[in-house]
């Protein structure tokens, strides 16, 4: 492989991490010859602890992040005619002995981004590990509809021009996640290789993860993810050796609007997507039907604007007055009547669906039989609207 080795930079980024980092450099170095740190502002001079080892030290002069000490280094890496970077952590949890199985994948598909995903079960990983990595993976799941093994490992694969192109919204914690949705968006793959990972005991593991500062910027993020993957307007694509990628306007709206009722995915597809919609916005998943519907259509690879759209006209109060009262008469074999309805909540019909929490079982029972019936309604009426349009657009081509 000697000749992806001189396109390829490996990047070690540092914060205060000098316990194992001449350690880490040393076995990087009997791997790949190309090696460079990131100082990402140290409290402790790096440059004594790489003393003799023929790395290059980039510095920042105070913490920007570890998506800026990324980004730092992959355009020192351009600059040196490189095409891609490896990352891998400066605290030993990372093998450099696997940065070859890492050469290889980009060897295979050099437009990829390429994740090890590490081995947890021959590694004693906290719990918190397992549970970020499950959590986060979903989320990835939900706003692009492609399975990513661990989003939250940092020993990767960079194209350096996908690096260049992409704008994120974070530079510190959150960045390996964004970069990754963003790619995808942009139509790269991302492919995972498994790595070994080690973690040394609580007392002598070191973490700069801000359990507030990091969670609250993670929240932020997916939720402008989530909320952008369902605004159609069409996420820049990139093609492998881009020198600049297409920018969008407000006519790339339009068209992308237009091929929401005309994409090749056909009528079928956008039917069963609205059919998808509001079968589970009748069921009383109360705060969660927003999330459960982008999963399932995403893991269905169905439109999550159609299904979240068509969830709507689930909203209380009329849906789901209409399945409390369907599960009343599956329970008492009778209909509330309005006389009824008012002696058990001193309310009217429409009230009643708003009253989803005191009527939960019957809300349920009842979604089971609405659902369907109005999920059925809804995929007719896309079909037909999908198929009229696409008839009168093919009359004025």
């Amino acid at each position: 492989m000697a000749g992806i080795h001189d396109r390829v930079l490996l990047v070690v980024p540092v914060y205060n991490h000098p316990e194992r980092l001449r350690e880490v450099i040393e076995r990087a170095l009997a791997v790949h010859s190309d090696v460079c740190v990131v100082d990402d502002g140290s409290e402790q001079d790096p440059a004594p602890l790489l003393q003799g080892l023929p790395v290059t030290l980039l510095r920042h002069d105070y913490n920007m992040g570890k998506g800026a000490a990324i980004r730092s280094a992959a355009a020192h890496a351009e600059a040196q005619g490189k095409t891609h970077i490896v990352t891998l952590d400066a605290d030993g949890q990372h093998f450099p002995e696997d940065v070859p199985a890492i050469l290889s994948a980009i060897e295979s598909d050099p437009a990829a981004i390429i994740i090890g995903v590490r081995d947890f079960e021959r590694s004693n990983a906290p719990g918190s590990s397992r549970f970020g990595r499950s959590f986060g993976n979903f989320w990835v799941r939900v706003q692009t509809g492609t399975a990513v093994e661990d989003i939250q490992s940092g020993y990767r694969a960079y194209p350096v021009e996908l690096l260049r192109e992409l704008r994120t919204f974070t530079r510190r914690y959150a960045f390996e996640v964004e970069i990754v949705v963003r790619a995808l968006w942009a139509g790269r793959p991302v492919r995972g290789v498994p790595i070994r990972v080690f973690y040394p005991s609580k007392a002598e593991r070191v973490s700069h993860f801000g359990a507030l500062r990091d969670n609250v910027a993670l929240s932020v993020l997916n939720t402008h993810l989530t909320i952008r993957s369902i605004i159609p307007w069409p996420h820049r694509k990139l093609s492998p050796g881009v020198v600049r990628a297409e920018h969008r306007t407000l006519r790339s709206f339009i068209e992308s609007a237009t091929r929401l009722f005309t994409d090749s995915a056909g009528s079928g597809k956008l039917a069963s997507a609205a059919a998808l919609g509001v079968f589970l916005g009748a069921l009383p998943i109360i705060a969660m039907h927003t999330v459960v519907i982008l999963y399932a259509s995403a893991f269905l690879r169905l439109n999550k604007a159609v299904s979240v759209g068509a969830s709507q006209f689930c909203m209380p109060p009329l849906v789901p007055a209409l399945c409390i009262e369907t599960g009343y008469f599956l329970r008492h074999g009778r209909f509330l009547t309005l006389e009824g309805v008012h002696s058990l909540h001193e309310a009217g019909f429409m009230e009643l669906g708003h009253m989803g929490v005191q009527r939960l079982w019957e809300w349920l029972l009842g979604s089971l039989l609405v659902g369907p019936a109005l999920a059925v309604a809804a995929a007719l009426f896309m079909y037909v609207a999908s198929e009229s349009f696409r008839w009168v657009r093919s009359r004025h081509e």
